[in-house]
């Protein structure tokens, strides 16, 4: 027992101080600061992945400690993301949790530490960050018509209409672009991170492969019945409610593409076909969105796996 607490121990300062060095390239060295900063959350996760709850938040609080004396006011808003991140895929490993439950786990706590600290940046300083982005990206703009007109070719008014289209709908669609960039930054991490752990002689999780992914079928019935409510409704730009019908038209369009994607996988591994295939297939899937995201949803409603999956038999016989 007193060598379990000291392994603890020494495991734990081993972790803090890991951290804390990746902490403090993040701050002061600008160029290893892009790579430190996507494995600051991993001593976190490898310590919690092996010790419980009590242990791996103490860990915790001394990180967020460490990284006042290290990187000041400027170095918590990094710790309180990347900590929690790294509590939430460790304690999943070390409860035995699904890696479906960690990765949604870690992308609900990510997306919570951005949009709390997005309400603190308001609340305390008085900044909007994303107001700063849209007004930064009008001034890129205007600074681009200006060059435009000094080399004689003045913005017609299509363009200029186009142009304030678009800042609009992505002002409009910043919720979903924000969840949507979040699952999947999670979802490298990830990628990153569990071989990483399970090389440090962690038992990670197995997520299904992706072909076998399918959707609640409520999802197409949530589908259509925005469609249904936007095409009979005219909602005025602008409004909440033609706001929150845009971003969830948008963030179930992305999960209709993401199911036509599985089942080209799942039809490229039926049929037998080599690796390459696939990734040829999930390449083109992309400037494809439209017929995938059909595909999608004929896969979802009329149960086309099915009917592969019996012919194949058929054939086999």
């Amino acid at each position: 027992m007193p060598n379990q607490k000291t392994r603890q121990l020494t495991n734990g300062a081993m972790m803090t101080a890991l951290f804390a060095v990746l902490l403090a390239v993040s701050v002061y060295v600008p160029v290893l600061s892009v790579v430190s900063t996507l494995f600051l959350a991993l001593p976190i996760a490898w310590y919690s992945a092996k010790y419980p709850a009590k242990a791996s938040a103490l860990v915790a609080v001394v990180g967020v400690v460490l990284s006042f004396m290290i990187g000041g006011l400027l170095a918590i808003p990094l710790a309180l993301i990347h900590i929690p991140l790294g509590l939430m895929i460790g304690l999943s490993i070390y409860y035995k949790k699904s890696k479906l439950f960690m990765f949604m786990g870690a992308s609900i706590t990510l997306l919570l530490s951005i949009l709390v600290q997005y309400l603190a940046a308001i609340a305390f300083f008085g900044i909007n960050f994303i107001e700063e982005f849209i007004s930064a990206m009008r001034l890129s703009i205007e600074q681009a018509n200006a060059w435009m007109e000094r080399l004689g070719q003045t913005p017609t008014e299509d363009y200029q209409e186009l142009v304030t289209e678009f800042i609009f709908t992505f002002e409009a669609l910043m919720p979903t672009l924000l969840v949507l960039s979040v699952f999947t930054m999670v979802w490298l991490l990830l990628l990153v991170f569990l071989p990483i752990l399970k090389r440090l002689g962690i038992d990670v999780p197995k997520f299904p492969p992706f072909r076998e992914m399918r959707l609640p079928k409520s999802v197409l019935w949530y589908y259509l019945i925005v469609i249904l409510v936007s095409l009979l409704s005219d909602f005025e730009q602008g409004t909440m409610a033609y706001l929150i019908f845009a971003n969830a038209s948008m963030l179930l369009q992305f999960l209709l593409f993401l199911q036509g994607v599985s089942f080209y996988h799942f039809y490229v591994h039926q049929e037998g076909w080599p690796r390459w295939v696939t990734v040829i297939v999930t390449i083109f899937a992309f400037p494809l969105q439209s017929f995938t995201s059909i595909i999608g949803i004929l896969d979802l409603g009329f149960d086309i796996r099915g009917w592969i999956k019996r012919a194949h038999e058929f054939k086999g016989k």
